[in-house]
């Protein structure tokens, strides 16, 4: 071979070797640019890997703590969601960094103390937001870790709705004050199903509390803030156990039974139930002039005794001036003017004497002055306006109340627009239907609302079926500011006996006096019986389904009562029974109910809890992370120009 084509063949083969490399090189970019992404969605939370110190480590003095996990970690509120205890007077620095979560402690160590941090479910993956649930850690700045637990329930003491997020804490100092003077011990907070386990404790003797600590100082001393209390003493322990574990083969063959032996920590079975004390701090609110002739005091609290009201731009002014009207549970004060003299005044100055709560919440006589001030908005109106204004009379308002197919149970109520200077029941004219043409007077009662002096209910023994009527002629009324009614006629008709259900329900397992509470879907109230020779009446139900709860009432009062701290008094106790009852159209229904039978824990139904456990959803971080890295896979194989 020649010089020449010797060099040729080598040229060539130079340039054979580049294109191939070339089109390798292309090959391999629009198939695999990138490392291979995709696989299964992570679901799982980050994995504890190291920490310093060691989990439950004795003789560590060190006010720094750092957990190192298998993955990159978040913090989500660290500030309301960890934990430690000792309770710390000043908040630590609790952050993620990469892969750690790193702890300081500012308060100064306590010697031979256990301390515990509890994550509950602050720590996540960084990026699916996968949450390490009720991790913790232990150290020992003593000889010994301290290893007992005491776990339980917290309950809403009124619905026996489980309370989350709420402290609960333990006292070596039996006295009742420890709870208001000192700090809590030990402490922990209530899961999101009311379940609360205080870890690392010494042996010995304690008090339990719950707290919704206000102003996080870990004892009660707000009166606004919810407590619970328990008069047993607690002394942790533990007792060996067996646990008994089975894996399937499938939905119907066992695989294995492993028996595990293991150490029950006890009590395990607490339940604590959460109130807040009735008292309320007193002041006034606000004050307004809705119209000429009224003003309202707004109060913070029910109002037990009437404030003074001086009138400081008007003299001589009548011990009467004025008819009340409570609202709000008696936290709103209506003052209807009757004095002319008072009312056709723009601007009323007055001094308000009342009981007010001082700083250590005593009721202190206090006084407040204010303007209400009436603003006049003149009315534009045409010569034609006028006319119609002089021939047009403004009635005195009367709203009779009665559905046109009314409930046995029911009464129809009268409602007018202003007090009246006079009210007769004679007035009032109340009639049966006899026949198509036919209708018979009747006698009836009536009632003046407590609250309202405008509202009235008339009351009688209304017979299945029957048509009735009530009507007011017209002129009879006459209200304080001079107005008289225009006549009001309203026909009703009672529901027949066929279409309600009745409900009898002995009660046993508790004595004393009580009463049960029929319940809707929404836990609202909707018929209320008194505890008689044993048993609950409901009589005239509509069909539907109900639920039941029972309030032992202790004093007799007709009403479910809060408890005391300080005079040692919990509150009333109360039931749900385990099922609904499905009342249905000319049906009878009798049970029994053995109020104590089923663990107070387990009585409310969840279809009637409103603080359910949340349900366990699909990460949706997790599978946008994942549906966007199968995207991005898939758009590596369809390169440019492919």
């Amino acid at each position: 071979m020649t010089k020449n084509k010797l060099i040729g063949c080598i040229r060539d083969a130079v340039v054979i070797f580049v294109c191939g490399l070339f089109f390798a090189c292309m090959l391999y970019a629009c198939a695999s640019v990138g490392s291979p992404m995709g696989g299964p969605v992570d679901e799982t939370p980050p994995h504890f890997v190291s920490s310093t110190p060691a989990p439950n480590s004795i003789d560590y003095n060190k006010n720094k703590i750092e957990i190192h996990f298998d993955e990159l970690v978040t913090l989500d509120n660290p500030m309301n969601k960890v934990i430690i205890t000792p309770p710390q007077t000043q908040f630590p620095v609790i952050k993620a960094i990469g892969k750690k979560v790193q702890v300081e402690i500012k308060d100064s160590l306590q010697s031979n103390t256990t301390y515990t941090i509890d994550f509950a479910d602050a720590i996540t993956d960084n990026n699916e937001k996968n949450v390490l649930e009720n991790f913790t850690f232990a150290f020992s700045t003593g000889d010994v870790v301290d290893s007992l637990v005491v776990s339980g329930t917290l309950l809403n003491a009124q619905n026996l709705e489980p309370m989350p997020g709420i402290l609960v804490g333990l006292h070596k100092n039996l006295d009742d004050t420890a709870f208001v003077k000192l700090p809590f011990l030990r402490t922990t907070k209530t899961n999101e199903r009311g379940n609360f386990w205080i870890r690392n404790i010494s042996p010995g003797t304690y008090r339990v509390y719950a707290l919704n600590d206000l102003n996080r100082d870990y004892r009660f001393d707000q009166p606004g803030e919810e407590i619970a209390f328990s008069d047993s003493l607690i002394i942790p322990s533990f007792v060996p156990a067996t646990r008994i574990d089975t894996i399937w083969k499938d939905s119907i063959t066992v695989d294995t039974i492993i028996q595990t032996d293991y150490n029950r920590f006890i009590p395990d079975d607490v339940v604590l139930f959460l109130f807040k004390e009735g008292f309320e701090k007193q002041y006034l609110r606000k004050s307004e002039r809705t119209n000429q002739h009224n003003f309202l005091l707004y109060f913070n609290a029910p109002v037990d005794s009437l404030p003074e009201i001086r009138f400081l731009n008007v003299e001589n002014v009548s011990p009467d001036w004025n008819i009340i009207e409570y609202t709000e549970e008696k936290r709103t004060l209506n003052y209807w003017i009757k004095d002319s003299t008072i009312y056709n005044m723009d601007t009323l100055s007055i001094e308000v004497s009342y009981l007010k709560s001082d700083s250590l919440n005593l009721p202190v006589l206090t006084n407040d002055t204010l303007s209400l001030f009436m603003k006049r908005v003149p009315k534009k109106s045409s010569k034609k306006d006028k006319k119609n204004e002089e021939e047009k009379i403004e009635f005195l308002g009367v709203n009779i109340e009665a559905s046109f197919s009314m409930d046995i149970f029911d009464s129809v109520k009268v409602k007018f627009s202003e007090p009246l200077l006079h009210f007769d029941s004679a007035y009032i004219s109340l009639e049966r239907k006899i026949d198509s043409v036919s209708w018979k007077p009747i006698k009836f009662s009536v009632i003046q609302n407590e609250m309202n002096p405008m509202q009235y209910a008339i009351y009688h023994k209304w017979e299945y079926g029957k048509d009735y009527r009530i009507s007011i002629d017209s002129a009879l009324f006459t209200g304080i500011y001079g107005k008289w009614n225009d006549r009001q006629e309203t026909n009703f008709k009672v529901k027949a006996e066929t279409e309600y259900g009745h409900l009898y329900v002995n009660i046993s397992g508790i004595d004393g006096s009580g009463f049960g509470e029929l319940l809707d879907g929404s836990d609202k109230v909707v018929r209320k019986s008194e505890l008689k020779d044993g048993g609950l009446l409901f009589m005239n139900l509509k069909p539907s389904k109900y639920y039941l709860r029972y309030i032992a009432d202790t004093n007799g009062n007709g009403k479910w009562d809060t408890g005391d701290y300080a005079k040692h008094l919990h509150p009333e106790q109360v039931f749900y029974y385990p099922a609904f009852f499905d009342i249905r159209s000319n049906w009878e229904v009798e049970e029994n109910w053995n109020v104590t039978e089923a663990p107070v824990i387990h009585q409310k139904l969840i279809e009637i809890t409103k603080n359910k456990p949340k349900e366990k959803k699909k990460n949706v971080n997790a599978q946008n992370a994942q549906n966007g890295r199968n995207n991005a896979q898939n758009s590596r194989f369809v390169g440019p120009g492919m």
